[in-house]
């Protein structure tokens, strides 16, 4: 590993944080219920339900890998032989969040030409997207794929609408930031057009958790778009001796999410067709003149991107409790988060960057269970249990 990567590596590693990553039936919390004028509710007019979180509890424990450059996602377009190509990928753990907007980047691109026949390649929420976009704009669409959405990165994305961890914040400039905020604020108003069951979108309380008060009032430059925004100190809340940032935002279930879309997609006349690309030249054999790069980590080949490189994450999945409805992110050590989808309670995490291990981590798995554990006791009193 060279200077470069090695510094990159270290300021990647600082600046993430707890804002790594980046979403009923089943059995209901036995915990207890808090409700008292101490604690109030921002959003939800229910009781507080602590979680019911164990070893014995866990389901599955899948690892993903967001496709992360520290200088930024790229959108741009560019002329390989006889195919325009528009890229669309690398955005590290905001993919989700941003996939309207950054697709909306994408097809701008072609704003100048006559719309006709595209290819997308990928069908993760990047793909999806931007096909959705391209038929709403005229073109004719096949989606390229090796895998089906169930079996992408995408699929196993936690799901909270925050479009954080997608850069070093050392690495990139002004004109990039500004795209970052017009794709998350167009990303945002889509989202927003889609809540309710059939997308897989709600909106939640959420709290970032500090064992100290937080150093400021801002945390970016979209931070209007999150609702009833408060800092509470320990005792207005039940999470223990602890400082909390809470706000309101929306929670996405990927599968429901890319399952609606790939539906939405067949509908509007689009075509799927199940390929693997091993060389930039079975791109360029494509028939359709225009060819739009939704790979995520797979341009690191393909296309010879020497920036992109992936970041490890791992959940941990128990079954569902519709009785908790609101996300936490920190509140122990290392990366923690909490998100109560309609499919399983989802439990992480972590951020290994420029790691393409595929093992679960049983060290890891036993860490974010007991933190977790750790957290949710102190709804029983003001002080952690050890």
């Amino acid at each position: 590993m060279n200077d470069k990567r090695r510094r990159t590596r270290r300021s990647v590693v600082k600046g993430l944080g707890a804002l790594a990553l980046s979403a009923s039936a089943g059995c209901t919390s036995t915990a207890a219920l808090v409700s008292t004028p101490a604690r109030p509710r921002a959003y939800s007019r229910k009781p507080w339900a602590a979680p019911n979180v164990s070893m014995d509890a866990v389901i599955r424990v899948v690892v993903g890998h967001r496709p992360f450059r520290p200088n930024g996602f790229r959108v741009e377009r560019e002329r390989l032989d006889d195919k325009t190509i528009v890229h669309n990928y690398g955005h590290g753990g905001g993919g989700l969040s941003l996939g309207w907007g950054s697709s909306g980047l994408a097809v701008r691109e072609v704003g100048d030409l006559t719309p006709g026949a595209a290819a997308v390649i990928g069908s993760g929420i990047m793909g999806l997207c931007t096909a959705r976009l391209l038929q709403d704009a005229g073109w004719s669409v096949t989606i390229y794929t090796r895998d089906v959405y169930r079996h992408t990165t995408s699929n196993v994305a936690a799901g909270e609408w925050g479009p954080f961890s997608t850069h070093d914040k050392s690495q990139v400039d002004a004109a990039f930031l500004a795209r970052l905020d017009w794709a998350a604020r167009v990303s945002h108003h889509a989202y927003t057009s889609l809540t309710g069951p059939r997308y897989g979108i709600r909106w939640l309380e959420g709290y970032v958790l500090n064992d100290k008060p937080f150093a400021d009032s801002r945390r970016s430059s979209f931070d209007d778009l999150f609702a009833y925004r408060a800092y509470l100190e320990p005792g207005e809340h039940p999470f223990g001796n602890r400082y909390a940032r809470r706000s309101v935002t929306m929670q996405i279930d990927p599968g429901t999410l890319l399952r609606q879309l790939t539906d939405d997609v067949y509908s509007a006349g689009g075509k799927f067709v199940i390929r693997n690309f091993e060389t930039l030249d079975d791109v360029l054999a494509l028939p359709e003149p225009v060819v739009f790069n939704c790979t995520g980590l797979g341009a690191a080949a393909l296309f010879g991107d020497r920036d992109l490189v992936a970041a490890k994450g791992q959940l941990v999945f128990l079954p569902p409790d519709p009785a908790v409805d609101y996300l936490t992110l920190g509140g122990g050590r290392g990366l923690l988060y909490m998100f109560p989808r309609s499919d399983v309670l989802l439990l992480g995490g972590t951020f290994r960057y420029d790691d393409n291990s595929r093992n679960a981590e049983v060290a890891e798995t036993e860490r974010i269970v007991e933190e977790h554990r750790r957290l949710f006791a102190s709804f029983g009193g003001p002080t952690d249990v050890d």
